[in-house]
């Protein structure tokens, strides 16, 4: 079952709101994780608070479109 990442008053997080830009030195070059561009665990340069700790967005990307995503205590929990 996939779980969603969501507020304590149960609304979605939404990256235009709650995403705080904190770019890795490869982003800030313009160069990418990996040469294809697709993988399962591609770091995005968006970090998201949840829980009282900054947690970094992952992105799992094998076609045109990917799926967002964080990892807390070991789960992943998807953004809407």
């Amino acid at each position: 079952m996939v779980e969603y990442l969501k507020h304590e008053d149960g609304s979605y997080y939404d990256l235009d709101k709650d995403g705080i830009d904190k770019p890795l030195w490869y982003h800030k070059r313009n160069l990418m994780q990996t040469a294809s561009g697709y993988g399962r665990k591609l770091v995005t340069p968006t970090m998201v608070k949840y829980n009282n700790r900054l947690h970094r967005v992952y992105c799992c990307c094998f076609s045109n479109s990917g799926s967002l995503y964080i990892i807390s205590k070991g789960k992943n929990l998807y953004i809407w």
